[in-house]
């Protein structure tokens, strides 16, 4: 078996879909799996031990980067390709990339727009992002169980390297890609200042200034901006514990194994699917409202699936998870 997978984005879908050449090597130690995502993307994937190559797509080349991508793909003799992503750009590298043996990931739109518009769930309970991703290959005779962590591997030297300047920290991920995802930065702020015997670090992208507000805490060390991905996933894995929003960071806890809670708000997909990551959640008749959680939210009470979410109550699982711990 040679075989293909594709995910070309987002942090999050990639991060989870880094279980899937475990998952088949688990069924087939021989082959060889190559994986294809987005340039930007490379650091999720570039140090997986059952990734034999590693081919990335570069946006800024547009369709002919695309083109000279499936005539590279094509010159490898795949038997398999498994389309994890299912878009335009997929459709193109499986339809033109030869392979006996070429898999899907269904969309499954229709139940997606009975759950966005009417909350009719017909999707299997509970959500799981990896679940997702990695039960459609029961078509080719691998039933589905999630491999154990770690599933994201970073090189050694940037394991070792102290990007913190402390040992017992909490990681905390205010940012998300859309506003209605975040838990309210005040809420962030109380966290803290409520819990001074606790260190927090705080991770998030170059444009999420509104993080500015936690630096009046001398128990955060505010790194926003300050990491890319391979920076970000090296401190989450040195973390006692990671509270995040549901976005990519999220993701990382759980491929390496560190204890989270998630914060859910409006979308209904990627969820986590770790034991080790506890899901805050509200169970509104409004839920989910969109896709992505871009909104608009529909609620009365604007922005109730995560603002009834308390300080209090974020706070006590936080303690109860470090003293379990040890």
């Amino acid at each position: 078996m040679k075989l293909l997978v594709i995910r070309f984005s987002s942090i999050g879908d990639v991060t989870q879909a880094l279980s899937i050449p475990s998952f088949i090597k688990s069924y087939h130690p021989d082959a060889e799996i190559h994986f294809v995502t987005r340039a930007d993307m490379a650091g999720l994937a570039t140090y997986h031990p059952n990734i034999k190559k590693l081919w990335l797509l570069d946006r800024k080349k547009g369709f002919k980067g695309l083109l000279e991508l499936i005539k590279s793909l094509n010159s490898e003799g795949y038997t398999h390709i498994y389309d994890a992503h299912n878009n335009l750009r997929s459709l193109l590298i499986r339809t033109l990339v030869k392979a006996d043996h070429k898999l899907v990931r269904p969309m499954m739109r229709f139940k997606r727009f009975l759950l966005i518009n009417f909350q009719i769930n017909k999707f299997e309970k509970p959500f799981s992002g990896q679940r997702d991703l990695i039960k459609p290959l029961e078509a080719w005779n691998m039933k589905f169980k999630l491999p154990e962590t770690p599933q994201l591997f970073l090189d050694s030297p940037l394991q070792k390297k102290t990007l913190v300047p402390f040992q017992d920290y909490v990681v905390i991920v205010p940012s998300a890609s859309y506003e209605l995802k975040r838990w309210p930065i005040d809420y962030w702020n109380r966290l803290i200042k409520e819990n001074s015997d606790k260190t927090f670090v705080v991770l998030a992208g170059p444009g999420d200034s509104f993080t500015e507000v936690l630096n009046e805490n001398k128990n955060a060390f505010n790194l926003t901006g300050k990491t890319d991905l391979s920076n970000s996933a090296a401190i989450i894995e040195k973390a006692s514990l990671v509270i995040s929003n549901d976005t990519g960071l999220l993701h990382f806890a759980e491929q390496l194994g560190r204890p989270a809670i998630a914060l859910m708000g409006p979308a209904p997909f990627g969820f986590p699917s770790r034991p080790k990551t506890l899901i805050l959640e509200r169970q509104l008749k409004c839920r989910p409202c969109s896709k992505h959680g871009q909104g608009p939210c529909r609620n009365p009470n604007f922005q109730e699936c995560l603002r009834s979410i308390t300080v209090e109550e974020v706070s006590g699982h936080m303690r109860r998870i470090l003293e379990s711990a040890g």
